[in-house]
């Protein structure tokens, strides 16, 4: 068809956007998203806004908690290996792990994906990891949205984001008020690099070592690519089971910032956490990046989990209790350290997280 001066007429499709593709993609990850779901969940997808029944009657001054985060430059990864159900995990994750640090249940998530071009299939296993993860949260997928940005992103090219909401009881809030002198530091173990870090990851084993993506390598036991897109552990039911069998007093997602930034958030002042490295060890992947771009410990422990993904404050009464909800959990967990004045540690109240002693293989 050509407008009035002769020349050819300008669609939305002529200019990189497929609305008949976008329509094939919500078909093929329906099936998928439907699994994602809790009894509150009121209609289907495809409207304009998702609804969520709040029961009045199971909470008796519930307090809304809300997280919005991306999985970073991991999608690189998933792009370079086309490999794109798991990211989506690593979305959730990254979600409702920070909504369960104060002690809230995650009810539901909302994704969004931008893409430089809609293709079916892939925008499907996007979808299809996360309503994986939420199923693994316990919590609804309620929607989203797939965006596609011609001239803006690259054909390949995606970006995944995500809101979660939670919700707690206002007098079972978790947080620094609750944490006292004596209480134990359990770590519970991460599934790997998680979602941080990836920045650095890259640039040291892809740009510097020229490592293959699917070169094996023995320590792994895999690829490359295999070790690194493994997805992001979901701590949430695993963190509700421990607060309600045990007195926790805080939780701390450990994410960008490592370890010591992360604890230090939830912690009062006056108070520190004194922390033994002697207590585990780091991954192998860990180890590889340390050595392949020579990075010291302080920058490794500012940037990546080091191999703890999350880490409770609880009950010096309950360490035992807690350890064995975790393993009946098939969750990895220790003893990493316990709380103490600061003013017992330098006499002064400006240290939060004191790190001592060195992995053995690392």
């Amino acid at each position: 068809m050509r407008n009035e001066t002769g020349s050819s007429q300008v669609t939305y499709s002529s200019a990189g956007v497929d609305i008949e593709a976008g329509e094939e993609a919500v078909e093929r990850f329906k099936p998928f998203a439907a699994k994602a779901t809790r009894p509150e969940v009121r209609g289907g997808l495809g409207g304009f806004a998702g609804l969520f029944a709040l029961k009045a009657e199971r909470w008796r001054e519930p307090l809304l908690a809300s997280s919005t985060d991306g999985v970073g430059t991991k999608v690189a990864i998933a792009q370079a290996m086309d490999v794109h159900d798991t990211i989506g995990k690593d979305l959730v994750a990254m979600v409702v792990d920070d909504l369960v640090v104060c002690g809230a249940e995650p009810l539901f998530m909302q994704d969004y994906i931008a893409v430089g071009h809609v293709d079916p299939e892939r925008v499907a296993m996007l979808v299809k990891g996360t309503a994986e993860g939420c199923v693994l949260a316990g919590c609804a997928l309620l929607g989203g949205e797939t965006a596609e940005h011609p001239g803006l992103m690259a054909e390949g090219d995606y970006d995944i984001s995500g809101t979660g909401v939670g919700v707690v009881e206002a007098d079972d809030q978790l947080g620094p008020d609750r944490v006292r002198p004596g209480d134990v530091v359990l770590a519970l173990g991460a599934s790997g690099l998680h979602a941080n870090g990836y920045s650095l990851a890259r640039r040291v084993l892809l740009d510097i070592a020229r490592m293959p993506l699917d070169g094996h390598v023995e320590e792994f036991g895999r690829t490359l690519g295999e070790e690194l897109l493994e997805p992001t552990r979901i701590y949430a039911k695993d963190c509700l089971a421990l607060a309600a069998e045990t007195s926790v007093r805080t939780f701390a997602h450990v994410t960008g910032g490592g370890l010591a930034n992360n604890l230090g958030r939830v912690l009062p002042e006056g108070l520190t956490a004194v922390l033994d490295r002697d207590t585990w060890n780091p991954a192998p992947v860990f180890g590889l990046i340390a050595q392949r771009g020579r990075i010291d410990r302080a920058e490794m422990e500012r940037t990546f989990n080091m191999g703890v993904g999350m880490v409770a404050v609880i009950d010096p009464e309950d360490v035992d209790r807690a350890l064995a909800v975790l393993t009946a959990r098939h969750v990895p967990g220790w003893v990493l350290g316990e709380i103490k004045p600061s003013k017992d540690i330098d006499g002064s109240d400006d240290v939060s997280v004191l790190l001592r002693g060195n992995h053995s293989r690392f």
